[in-house]
């Protein structure tokens, strides 16, 4: 015979007195969520729009709110820092060996986007933004994509109307009829494969923490960014720069700072210093270590010019495939012409 002790037997009966006749429904603890409560919990945003919140925001405004909340961990061009994921770029890869998955090249509903940033972000400080800005962040994010222009805004009216690149490429899950019962039976545990591949390594998985030292980075390592030539007679300078188009330069120069220095004390980063940048030979920088893609341009002897400078500004993958640079480019012709002058005016 099973015995107790005294006082867990009183507790017992003191419960069930407590919870009296709902005992025969159910455990008697807790009662039902009430419909303030289920709403504070349920915001998630569907793909046909239901769920999302009355709002808006713009690319422009987005700009500064993802520099403030969101570079740190994805870029200042949403291209990813360090190991933090990559939320741009990746277009055409996703059938290469080492497909590039981003919010342009992959996600096919941009629901996903919206609700993944307004549930989860930012990193440690999550559900902290307001709605427009949300919005905001995510016009920011398809603008850096190439699937809307600068001056898109961003509203749960026209949300329905952005084009996802791969929203075609997606198909139901049907693998409990397809491959479930290829691994119902039992399973192989010894001599199961003649012989053994190596697919696939962590470098090219990118999953590899980087060594900052020069001694250490692998021989194949390429830059992220990149100032390119193309093939042209060498613009003769300007015979004065005008300061108002050189301080508007600056400013735009801003987009640039993540990866690139001018000044006295500018050194190579990610992408080389640009002192000087402008007639300047192709791939001549000292101590930077181009792409494959620059380096067989530059030694065709291709220089910048004004003109190229603009045109690769302005559609960097259009203007030099294979190119590292991740700027998504600018679309303005008044903010070329200003960082130009600006980069020009850097000797």
């Amino acid at each position: 015979m099973l015995k107790f002790p005294k006082g867990l037997i009183l507790a017992a009966l003191a419960s069930s007195a407590l919870a009296g006749p709902s005992l025969a429904d159910g455990f008697g603890l807790g009662r039902p969520a009430t419909e303030a409560e289920i709403a504070a919990w349920d915001i998630d945003v569907r793909p046909d729009g239901r769920g999302l919140p009355a709002g808006s925001g713009s690319v422009e405004d987005g700009e500064w709110l993802f520099s403030e909340n969101c570079a740190v961990c994805h870029g200042e061009f949403a291209e990813g820092a360090g190991n933090w994921p990559k939320l741009a770029g990746g277009d055409g890869t996703l059938a290469d060996e080492d497909p590039l998955k981003t919010v342009g090249s992959y996600w096919p509903h941009l629901s996903t986007a919206w609700d993944y940033v307004n549930r989860s972000m930012p990193f440690g400080n999550a559900q902290s933004l307001e709605v427009d800005e949300v919005y905001a962040i995510v016009a920011y994010i398809l603008y850096s994509n190439f699937l809307v222009e600068d001056d898109f805004v961003l509203s749960n009216e026209n949300f329905l109307e952005v084009e996802m690149t791969n929203t075609d490429g997606f198909i139901l899950d049907d693998r409990a009829e397809t491959e479930y019962p290829i691994f119902a039976g039992e399973p192989c545990m010894a001599d199961c494969k003649d012989s053994v591949e190596i697919t696939m390594r962590a470098r090219v998985l990118d999953v590899t923490p980087e060594d900052e030292s020069a001694s250490a980075a692998p021989a194949t390592a390429e830059p992220e960014a990149e100032l390119v030539q193309v093939a042209a007679p060498a613009a003769p300078p300007e015979p004065e720069l005008d300061p108002e188009l050189v301080a508007a330069g600056e400013k735009v120069f801003k987009k640039c700072k993540a990866c690139h220095q001018v000044g006295e004390s500018a050194k190579n980063r990610t992408g080389p210093l640009l002192n000087g940048i402008v007639g300047a030979p192709a791939g001549a920088v000292e101590g930077f270590r181009y792409s494959k893609a620059l380096a067989e341009r530059a030694g065709e002897g291709l220089v910048w010019d004004a003109g190229n400078l603009k045109a690769f500004l302005a559609k960097p993958k259009e203007f030099l495939p294979r190119t590292k640079m991740s700027f998504p480019g600018l679309r303005k012709d008044e903010d070329l012409a200003a960082i130009v002058a600006y980069l020009e005016a850097q000797e």
